[in-house]
């Protein structure tokens, strides 16, 4: 297991996480947009689950490397979502942030799979 697999792996974990809390505690920074791209406010526990349960996954992937692959593919299915979510709200200019949080998930995979 590569040092950079182990910093990344738990970068992202730490920015899934931030971001499962964020949608917990509904801030408001995360619950406008959300509203405007027409996500229902019902789904967010849902969503946050969902975020928490795969930076735990990814933390657990460091001793058991299928469950980190499998949280690592559901969370960027998970952001490919958001992704497609925003588009179709047409807010194009928010678009880089789920790239934002996906892009050390992909990271992680990545370097998983090389390791």
């Amino acid at each position: 297991m590569s040092t950079a697999y182990v910093v990344v792996t738990v970068l992202a974990a730490v920015m899934v996480g931030f971001s499962a809390v964020s949608v917990f505690l509904r801030a408001k920074w995360v619950v406008e947009p959300m509203a405007d791209y027409g996500v229902p406010l019902s789904w967010l526990p849902l969503l946050g689950a969902a975020k928490a349960a795969g930076a735990a996954g990814l933390l657990v992937g460091l001793l058991v490397p299928a469950i980190g692959v499998a949280a690592g593919i559901g969370l960027a299915l998970y952001f490919t979502g958001a992704v497609v979510t925003v588009i179709r709200a047409r807010w194009y200019a928010h678009i880089p942030f789920p790239l934002l949080y996906a892009a050390p998930v992909v990271g992680a995979l990545a370097l998983g799979f090389t390791a």
